[in-house]
């Protein structure tokens, strides 16, 4: 627990998981615009929602060894990924319906009007496709069912860095 605590204290830690989300966002356009994968309502946000883990891993970087910076980005990520999780398994809700009649996502994304995400960045954040369509597989498993696989795992590491946090700070205290 010790070293994860350590780790969880240098720019290192933060910036692999950068590294992570820019990895997947760039498979993301890389099935986009090679593939030509159009992506949908659901795609999009869930690109939305990795793109909050890199905001977190960011902030993190910022100062780790600041403790208010590394819970700001521990938070950060933390909220990004559930909200992931969330998003994912909608989708896969719409992949896979208990009643084919009741499930379908928007039609189009509904960004704030303060960020619309879809005019600002359109190679990235508009949508075309279908939600409840399946394009795409690895080993039996759908693109958002692996995004279920990516925030949980997020979730769980975050889950034990977390713990380290404490962990220390319960042995300051001894």
């Amino acid at each position: 627990m010790e070293f994860l605590y350590s780790f969880s204290k240098s720019r290192l830690s933060w910036l692999i998981l950068f590294a992570f989300i820019i990895f997947f966002e760039g498979c993301a356009l890389f099935f986009q615009h090679v593939m030509k994968l159009d992506p949908c309502v659901m795609c999009v946000y869930e690109r939305v929602a990795m793109m909050g883990i890199a905001i977190a891993a960011l902030v993190g970087m910022i100062a780790p060894q600041n403790a208010i910076i590394r819970w700001a980005g521990l938070l950060g990520w933390g909220y990004s990924a559930y909200q992931g999780l969330v998003l994912s398994t909608q989708h896969v809700g719409y992949q896979f319906p208990e009643f084919p009649w009741s499930a379908s996502c928007a039609l189009e994304v509904n960004y704030p009007a303060w960020a619309p995400l879809d005019q600002w960045v359109p190679w990235m954040f508009a949508a075309s496709g279908d939600c409840g369509k399946i394009v795409w597989e690895f080993m039996n498993l759908t693109m958002p069912q692996w995004l279920e696989v990516i925030f949980s795992a997020n979730l769980a590491a975050l889950a034990v860095i977390v713990i380290a946090q404490f962990w220390a700070l319960r042995k300051a205290k001894a």
